[in-house]
Formats: structure tokens, sequence, C-alpha cells
């Protein structure tokens, strides 16, 4: 799925896609149907530029870097269909059947990237405080914000980096309910 004689999805990609990421058939076409809308290339696969211009995810302050989280898997600068639901599948939902895309781990590795800005697998003071400002721009003042960092890497970095671990990070989030709040309901 990657050239213009591709862009049909084909049962035997629906099954694979559906064992892979747990949408339903119906929910893979819909999406399917919202991805080749925004493929305005018609080449079967989205640049960042598609993904920017999805009015909501465009006023999202965090945009940059959940534009980002589409292509961390990419060879290149452009995402195909599997991709595009292996992502998506990142925020169904977890269900019985045990996708590995949407688990807790799953989920919370995904979180951790998008705060891992250097991709160093740390959170830097400068990374969280980089992720705050894109969160709450000017809305609090900077030393209030440096305030805020440094207590949470002193609370989070159990660790002694004085930099946030994967480890750090899952045990601060050990009572947060990420599988829910990580979760977007996809129509049927």
């Amino acid at each position: 799925m990657g050239n213009k004689s591709s862009l049909i999805l084909r049962p035997e990609d629906i099954q694979q896609i559906q064992e892979e990421t747990g949408f339903t058939p119906n929910q893979i076409e819909r999406l399917f149907s919202r991805f080749t809308s925004l493929d305005r290339g018609d080449c079967g696969t989205l640049s960042k530029d598609d993904f920017l211009r999805i009015p909501e995810l465009a006023i999202n302050p965090l945009c940059d870097r959940i534009v980002h989280a589409f292509f961390i898997d990419s060879n290149d600068d452009r995402v195909n269909f599997r991709q595009f639901m292996n992502v998506l599948a990142r925020f169904r939902p977890p269900k019985p059947n045990k996708i590995k895309l949407n688990s807790r781990e799953d989920k919370l590795k995904f979180a951790f990237k998008m705060y891992d800005l250097d991709n160093d697998d740390l959170i830097s003071r400068e990374e969280l405080l980089n992720i705050l400002q894109m969160m709450v721009g000017e809305n609090i003042d900077q030393e209030h914000l440096i305030s805020i960092v440094e207590r949470t890497i002193v609370e989070a970095d159990r660790s002694g980096t004085g930099k946030i671990t994967f480890d750090d990070f899952c045990n601060a989030l050990s009572r947060t309910d990420v599988e829910r709040k990580l979760s977007i309901i996809f129509l049927s």
C-alpha cells in the first residue's frame, strides 16, 4: 500500500489490519476513506503537511508532537495506510482481545515518546519545559513553569540521573488510568 495502484483496500488487507489493530472492518473502511481524503497527491501515503490540514489537529498545542508520532516508524517522511492505522490503534480503548498496540505498556511508550523530543530515551528538564510551554502557551509565566518542571523531575527521577527514564515515567503514572486517558472512541 504505497503507490497509485494500491489505493484500493482489499478484503485481505482489511483482515490483516483488523488482526493487527483490533479495528472492525467498518471502522477500517471509514478510516481508509478519511486517509484517502487527506492524501491530496493520490500516492497512497500521507506527508506531515497532509496531517496539518486536519483542522482539529492544527489547533492542538501539541500538533507537532502528535504528527511526529505518526512518523516514528516511518523510514521516510511519508506514512502509508497500515502505519496510519497502527498509530491510531494506540488510541483504542483496550479490549479483552489484547491487541498489543493499545496495551498499557505500549500507550506509556507512546506517551513517553511525545515528551522525549531528542529520542534519547530520557526526558530532560528542557524537554519537559518545552512540552509544557506547548501545552499552556502564555497562560503560565516561565518562572512557574520552571518550578513545575523542577518539582516533576525531583518527584519522578528515581534513577538519580536528573532526567526521567521510561521506568521513572511508568512509576510516576502507576496510579493513572492510562488505558482510559489515552483512548478515543472510534465510531463503528
